[in-house]
């Protein structure tokens, strides 16, 4: 399908609302001569076209443009409008294009918007549903609290490590495997700690308060525990770790994650860890590239709780090649057997570095949203929803959603959806995003994407680091922010 959109000077949210329909489309310059597949979008002085067509099908809407009328906005909503008729899809978040749909609620209340103001917004400007909008507000509300209490001068870290025992076919993530990578691993590592005694220093002289640590990846347990015990060594040196809410790592995969890894996570102050199935079919597994099985899982997950970890998460993925809605089932209850403090389920994602499309492998992903309905026993167990983020690419339009047991949310994971303040990044791939205090400006400070890039090009790593300073410079004033 192609994609032409005149009259605009921006074009992203017409062109995305069409992508919602076709995820493949392409957007193009100017219309294409003949009879090809076609979205066609154009905003005139006074009047708005949409017109599709497909297989020989065609319709148009026409709408007038009233004065005052956002045209960006007024388009976007015929172009949904008409392939909605014309496809007999309705998305669950209606024309909602955004990450992070639960962001508007909190912004929308801070602006002092009623709750009937906000639900139309999502309901009758966005065309949500019911359900999805309930399911924003109640992990608003939720999140309510540790809004209240984000303060200006607030920050986390992460520190990534891009490295895996094998590569998932639908990762997306910047990774390379252990096997091919070895004789780098060492170096990143060397490098990675000298990067982390940088981001101190911008702490310090910023004069920032380190709430949380979140060390991912990849998969951070792919490194050996030597490796484990010098990284984390190196930040239980530089930081107070009685003053954190909380310090996750990722121990994500059994097949390079044992008893004795568990043990130095727990010895050098992870509060929160993560053991990741995906999910619980062996079948599945394997063919997403996985070398373990459902029982590796069960046995690190075991080893997790001997070695004293007290709060784990697991992550589930709806919609992987060859699961059904029967299997995804399964491993949700075989997720909530285990009893772990959060339970992640997310819709799989097709992005273009990703396998599944580079090989273009689109198989059949069964009835991913019935698979996400099949979470009501997470709430029946116990469980509540308390962040949720979307993606381009997500099959069926649908989300990703953290559940806890109260008193077990992702500390993290809701700053940095939530944008609640700034996020320090360390590692191959790393994005630090300065968030303006008691402001909307966010600024990012982008690190080299592979790790080779990242340990050759080190010394400008390091001089890019100096802008967290710049912007803390210019936009905290010791005198007035306390």
């Amino acid at each position: 399908m192609n994609i032409v959109i005149t009259g605009l000077a921006s074009v992203y949210e017409p062109e995305n609302v069409a992508r919602l329909f076709y995820p493949q489309g392409r957007l193009l310059a100017a219309r294409p001569t003949g009879r090809d597949d076609l979205v066609l979008a154009r905003a005139g002085r006074r009047h708005l076209l949409a017109a599709v067509r497909e297989n020989g099908r065609c319709a148009w809407l026409r709408r007038p443009l009233a004065p005052g009328q956002d045209p960006e906005y007024a388009l976007t909503d015929l172009v949904y409008q008409l392939l909605v008729g014309f496809t007999g899809v309705r998305p669950p978040w209606g024309s909602m294009t955004g990450v992070r749909p639960v962001r508007i609620i909190h912004d929308s209340r801070a602006r002092g918007l009623s709750e009937e103001a906000i639900r139309s917004r999502f309901v009758d400007r966005y065309h949500c549903t019911e359900e999805k909008y309930r399911l924003a507000l109640s992990i608003a509300d939720l999140q309510r609290p540790v809004m209240a209490a984000a303060r200006p001068r607030d920050c986390s870290l992460y520190i990534g490590i891009p490295f895996c025992p094998s590569r998932c076919s639908y990762c997306s993530f910047v990774s390379r495997t252990i096997e091919r990578e070895h004789k780098l691993v060492q170096l990143y590592v060397d490098a990675l700690c000298r990067e982390i005694e940088e981001m101190r220093r911008q702490i310090d002289a910023c004069g920032l308060t380190l709430k949380t640590i979140y060390i991912g990846g990849g998969t951070p347990t792919s490194l050996s525990a030597g490796q484990l015990r010098q990284l984390m060594g190196k930040v239980r040196e530089l930081f107070d770790l009685s003053g954190l809410e909380e310090y996750t790592v990722e121990a994500g995969r059994p097949d390079c994650t044992d008893a004795e890894k568990l043990a130095v996570l727990k010895e050098y102050g992870a509060t929160r860890i993560s053991i990741n199935p995906q999910t619980f079919s062996d079948e599945v597994l394997a063919g997403i590239g996985r070398r373990h099985t459902a029982a590796d899982i069960e046995r690190c997950y075991a080893e997790a709780r001997a070695a004293g970890h007290t709060n784990i998460n697991m992550d589930l993925i709806a919609g992987l090649p060859g699961e059904t809605v029967e299997g995804f089932t399964a491993s949700l209850r075989r997720a909530i057997e285990l009893n772990p403090e959060n339970i992640t389920v997310h819709t799989l994602t097709l992005k273009r570095a990703s396998n599944l499309v580079i090989d273009k492998a689109r198989d059949e992903y069964g009835d991913v949203a019935e698979m996400l309905h099949a979470c009501s026993a997470l709430a029946d167990a116990g469980y509540r929803p308390y962040y949720l983020y979307r993606q381009k690419g997500t099959l069926q339009n649908l989300e990703n959603t953290g559940w806890c047991k109260p008193g077990f949310e992702g500390l993290y994971n809701i700053y940095i959806m939530e944008e609640v303040h700034t996020i320090l990044s360390a590692g191959a791939g790393g994005s630090t995003k300065l968030v303006q205090p008691g402001g909307d400006h966010i600024q990012r400070i982008f690190n080299y994407k592979y790790p080779a890039d990242y340990i050759n090009g080190f010394d400008t790593v390091m001089d890019r680091k100096k802008g967290v300073s710049e912007f803390y410079a210019r936009y905290l004033d010791p005198e007035t922010t306390g």
